[in-house]
């Protein structure tokens, strides 16, 4: 694992606008016209491997950035995105990926892998975009859960000024499913769940949470920069209150924090 060094991986995406307009529909948002909103880059640069080439739990098998960890599991933890412009729908997109670090820790579990991913977007040769992405990898069987824990029956009370409802159907969950090309079970395979990961529920993407999040923060101005952390699961059915306020701290909560996200304004409306 400490040797394992993969090298850099350059992809072009046209930056279609049909990607887009589905996900606007997804997130019952405005059509974006010429720019890309922030993080919606996720539903371009797709990798859809051979299905054989996908493991039980329906991830990929292989990749260039999966690390050499034997019975693999992966948890998307977070990232951070700074934008120095919008990517533009339309016109021709490079996406240059390379490690960011590895950091190799004991857990309760077994060991565990802290891989950070880098990219950098460009387009007509210049910066747009530039995005870490961080992965938890782990070695074994799921930890200790009860697909029959409590789970929130109502929204949670919150005094933030910016509030959004928001309940996870299993419909929504697997529309952006594929629009991300995301094929881990746990987003669409209720016996898989509750049978083999102790789930209680299908599992809501953490990236979905972090765009309800960032899309909250953009009725009130343009965002320049996201930072965001995925603490823990929401579940499909489960209702939670997205939130955020005039100093860009976000949050997607019910009795509980699920993921919380700083976001800097380079305008406001």
């Amino acid at each position: 694992m400490r040797d394992w060094r993969p090298e850099a991986v350059v992809e072009h995406d046209s930056m279609a606008h049909e990607q887009s307009r589905a996900l606007a529909n997804v997130l019952e948002v405005p059509t974006p016209v010429e720019e890309l909103p922030p993080l919606w880059h996720w539903v371009h640069f797709l990798s859809w491997p051979p299905h054989s080439e996908l493991g039980p739990d329906g991830h990929p098998l292989n990749g260039d950035f999966l690390p050499p960890v034997p019975d693999r599991r992966r948890m998307f933890a977070g990232g951070r995105l700074t934008i120095d412009e919008p990517l533009r729908l339309g016109t021709p997109a490079e996406r240059t990926t390379e490690l960011g670090g590895v950091t190799v820790k004991q857990g309760r579990s077994g060991e565990m892998a802290f891989v950070t991913e880098r990219r950098e977007f460009r387009q007509d040769g210049r910066l747009r975009i530039t995005e870490e992405a961080d992965y938890v990898y782990r070695s074994g069987e799921a930890d200790t859960k009860s697909p029959d824990r409590l789970r929130p029956t109502d929204f949670p009370p919150s005094d933030a000024p910016w509030q959004r409802r928001f309940v996870g159907e299993p419909t929504r969950l697997f529309r952006f499913s594929a629009l991300t090309a995301n094929t881990h079970r746990i987003h669409y395979d209720e016996p898989y769940c509750r049978e083999v990961e102790a789930y209680p529920g299908l599992v809501v993407h953490g990236p979905l949470l972090v765009l309800l999040m960032t899309e909250l923060a953009r009725e009130h101005g343009s965002l320049a920069a996201v930072s965001y952390r995925l603490r823990r699961p929401v579940f499909s059915g489960d209702p939670v209150l997205v939130c955020g306020d005039e100093d860009g701290a976000m949050s997607v909560r019910s009795d509980q924090v699920s993921a919380e996200a700083s976001v800097t304004f380079s305008e406001r409306r």
